[in-house]
């Protein structure tokens, strides 16, 4: 069985950035990624808000040059399921290809945007389905869109939005929100919002791009079309942890817990990204754990921790 100093689980932004800091720190490090490295940033037409890029830069680009970075220093990849993790002497990583061994382990899964799970999002996602405001709002400037939720990043995505588009709904499926009260304020008070209470997505309407959506409203039973060029959904965030619930200890919402140098409740196990508690769920901070983990696992394998 292959040993490794480091192991990192997953290779969005936090997982790459923790195995180049491992890989160029000398340690032996194997990063385990289930499909292609970048994670959520490869999704991003364009990245405006990360340092270093003033006129913004492709996820995909941006993904790829993290990738070709650690890759560089030695760190070396493997494009496998994470099946269990297993506590010992060293920990036990048991994957799709193999069972690997190590004596730390930076878990850096991220999390997925919940769906809505309705016909046509996962068709047209990419093509005026987003599920993120601050990565794409640019693209409908003078157009209508509409924000699925009600609660604070909803909120957040659609008073982001009205800085490009003409006109943003908020459609929600309760009759009043559950963003707070500032958000709440300031949302009701802005022009260019208009809210669709009590109603939900049941398709999204469109060939190439998002043409408009079908609703249903769950207290008249009434359906109609709304036409919109793009629909944002902001459901909520499923976290990539359940893998690790009988290990590390979790959320109620299954977000790993952390302290500020990214470790966890169990020793020699540190996690980075969106996947841990209390994470800002942006590129820059996400590379920022991934610096925070790996340096902590660097004093927990000389045992200056």
């Amino acid at each position: 069985m292959t040993q490794y100093e480091v192991i990192i689980i997953g290779g969005g932004a936090a997982g790459l950035t923790a195995g180049l800091y491992a890989s160029r720190g000398g340690f032996k490090s194997l990063l385990v990624e289930r499909g292609a490295t970048g994670g959520q940033i490869m999704n991003a037409a364009l990245v405006e808000n990360y340092p270093g890029f003033p006129e913004g830069i492709s996820g995909a680009e941006l993904g790829s040059l993290m990738r070709q970075q650690a890759d560089r220093y030695g760190l070396e990849v493997v494009t496998a399921d994470v099946t269990g993790l297993a506590p010992g002497d060293l920990y036990n990583v048991s994957t799709t290809e193999g069972d690997f061994e190590t004596s730390a382990v930076i878990i850096a899964t991220g999390s997925e945007y919940r769906k809505l799970g309705v016909t046509g999002e996962e068709r047209l996602s990419g093509h005026g389905v987003s599920y993120c405001a601050t990565c794409d709002g640019f693209f409908f400037r003078d157009r209508e869109v509409a924000v699925v939720g009600g609660g604070d990043t909803a909120i957040t995505d659609a008073l982001e939005l009205t800085r490009y588009a003409k006109k943003v709904y908020v459609i929600h499926r309760r009759d009043q929100l559950r963003a707070g009260k500032v958000l709440q304020q300031r949302a009701f008070d802005h022009p260019r919002l208009e809210f669709i209470w009590s109603t939900v997505v049941e398709e999204v309407l469109g060939e190439k791009m998002v043409s408009g959506l079908k609703l249903h409203n769950v207290k008249t039973g009434r359906d109609s079309i709304l036409k919109v060029d793009g629909a944002f959904v902001a459901v909520g965030l499923t976290p990539n942890s359940q893998i690790f619930s009988s290990i590390l200890e979790l959320d109620d919402a299954g977000y790993v817990i952390t302290d500020e140098t990214m470790a966890t409740s169990v020793d020699g196990i540190f996690a980075a990204g969106d996947v841990r508690k209390n994470s800002a769920r942006q590129v820059a901070t996400a590379v920022g754990d991934g610096v925070t983990a790996a340096m902590s696992a660097f004093e927990y394998l000389q045992g200056t921790r």
